[in-house]
């Protein structure tokens, strides 16, 4: 058989090798360029869900979790608490900032639009980016400020209640409408008498930084 043809001291299985390696090459930058295109659509697709968010789905993870925060609220200032529950336009926190013995007793129910800030550790915040689209809001969730202040005005619940302006009130939520309240003003401690009371105040929604009531008087 005449092999003139083939190539002097050309061997077969190094040219194989040779390309065996070239694909293996091309093959691996191939996966790269995948992962990296894969890994930007990722990065972009979260960046959309990020945007998507709004105040109370992250505030729904924090108060699920019982977070400690240090909240800025108008009015009444800068003060720590744990989140403790989520309304329609509310967030119910643990605690206040001068009460002493009671802060652990007191809980506090703010409206979001009193809220200027909220300070959680970098765990909390990270964890309030999950996503709870999908699950459907709790009834609760679903209580508006008014409704939670005309039951507190049915039970006769003393509460004390701060306004944006930096007003403290003393008293019982008399009557609560569509976006106000009427406030009868006593001492704190004292029951809603007619010789206790000694001031009435009508107070819009949107004036109200929080409410404060204790634990055992709530629902």
């Amino acid at each position: 058989m005449d092999n003139s043809y083939a190539a002097p001291g050309r061997s077969p299985t190094l040219g194989r090798v040779h390309w065996d390696r070239l694909f293996e090459d091309l093959e691996g930058q191939l996966a790269s360029e995948w992962e990296a295109e894969r890994a930007a659509l990722d990065a972009e697709s979260e960046r959309l869900r990020i945007s998507r968010l709004d105040l109370r789905s992250r505030l729904r993870v924090l108060c699920a979790g019982g977070a400690s925060a240090t909240i800025d609220l108008a009015g009444p200032g800068r003060f720590r608490a744990r989140l403790q529950s989520l309304g329609a336009d509310w967030v119910a926190v643990l605690g206040a900032p001068d009460d002493g013995a009671a802060a652990g007793r007191a809980v506090r129910l703010l409206p979001l639009h009193a809220i200027h800030g909220i300070a959680v550790d970098h765990g909390a915040l990270l964890g309030s980016l999950d996503d709870t689209g999908d699950e459907p809001p709790s009834l609760r969730e679903r209580m508006t400020l008014g409704f939670v202040l005309r039951d507190l005005a049915r039970r006769r619940v003393a509460v004390r209640l701060t306004t944006v302006d930096g007003d403290d009130l003393h008293g019982t939520i008399d009557r609560a409408g569509a976006d106000h309240l009427d406030i009868a003003l006593h001492d704190p401690g004292d029951a809603r008498r007619a010789d206790a009371v000694h001031g009435f105040r009508i107070i819009p929604f949107a004036a109200v930084a929080s409410v404060q009531a204790s634990v055992a008087q709530l629902p």
